[in-house]
């Protein structure tokens, strides 16, 4: 029973493998959403002198949206990495973020919940920008689902700060 018991615990740990296409995937992902960015750039630097200051506005709203976006994918994808499948070899490069190694879940659920809630409010203010675009059924929907964004982060951090005092 040890010996069976040691051949599952050692294809257990080595199934953290199967984890790493995921964030390689997330990492890929930041690659055509760069191409997307791209092509919103050459569109808004194509366009700057035709667009009316809330059209210019919504546009490097919607750039700033990919970069928080893209921002986010990276966290995941490095945090992600680092805390289920393997520590990622740079030792002390000069480039190396201070905040890689140090992330681990809870931290990377309070990122990835204060940038859902930073893409929420970039989403907002270009629906408030557009406000006749949108009916006040749809405007309330958005500030709704953006309140909910807010108070669940809230409630995450309160969380973890309650089960961190516990632990100390």
């Amino acid at each position: 029973m040890n010996k069976t018991e040691a051949n599952l615990e050692h294809w257990v740990f080595r199934s953290r493998w199967l984890l790493a296409p995921f964030f390689i995937g997330l990492l890929l992902a930041i690659v055509a959403l760069l191409i997307k960015f791209v092509k919103q750039l050459a569109t808004l630097a194509l366009s700057m002198f035709t667009l009316q200051d809330d059209e210019m506005i919504v546009a490097i709203l919607t750039l700033v949206d990919s970069a928080l976006i893209a921002a986010l994918l990276l966290i995941i994808g490095f945090s992600g990495y680092e805390n289920f499948v393997s520590k990622i070899g740079t030792g002390e490069h000069e480039d190396r973020p201070a905040w890689m190694g140090r992330v681990g879940f809870s931290d990377l659920k309070i990122k990835l919940m204060g940038a859902i809630v930073a893409i929420s409010a970039v989403e907002l203010l270009k629906a408030f920008i557009n406000v006749e675009d949108f009916t006040w059924q749809t405007l309330s929907w958005k500030v709704g689902i953006h309140i909910t964004f807010v108070v669940s982060g809230v409630l995450f951090a309160v969380t973890d700060r309650i089960t961190d005092r516990g632990n100390h």
